[in-house]
C-alpha cells in the first residue's frame, strides 16, 4: 500500500530540478550553458534559451533541467551571480508558469 504523497507526478520532479537562467548574453549558446553547469561532473538534462518568436533573436534568458535537485541546489550556490559571456548571470530555481488572465478587470457592467 502507498501513503498520501508517496506519488509524485513528472511536474513535482522537474521542479526541484529545472533551473531559470536570466541576464544572458546574446552570445550565449545552448552549448555554452550546458557547458558551464556541467562542470564538476554535474548531469545537465535539458537546456533550452527562450527566443522571440517574431525575431528568432534570444531574450536573453532560457532554462536548464539539472540531474537532480541536489545538482540543482549546487548549481544555484556556485553560480548565482558568476560572470558568463561578459554578463552576471542569475540562477534560480523555476517557477511554474502562472496562468495569463484573459480578463485584465476594467469591467464594463454599467449599471445605475
Amino acid at each position: 500500500m502507498v501513503g498520501p504523497g508517496a506519488l509524485t507526478t513528472e511536474k513535482d520532479n522537474l521542479m526541484g530540478t529545472r533551473l531559470f537562467v536570466g541576464n544572458l548574453s546574446w552570445d550565449t549558446t545552448d552549448q555554452t550553458l550546458r557547458e558551464t553547469f556541467s562542470e564538476d561532473g554535474r548531469t545537465v538534462k535539458d537546456v533550452h534559451i527562450v527566443s522571440d518568436r517574431e525575431t528568432g533573436k534570444p531574450r536573453g534568458f532560457g532554462f536548464i533541467e539539472m540531474g537532480t535537485a541536489e545538482e540543482a541546489q549546487a548549481v544555484i550556490e556556485s553560480l548565482d551571480g558568476a560572470m558568463l559571456d561578459g554578463r552576471n548571470i542569475k540562477v534560480s530555481e523555476a517557477q511554474e508558469r502562472q496562468p495569463r488572465g484573459g480578463n485584465r478587470g476594467g469591467g464594463g457592467g454599467g449599471g445605475w
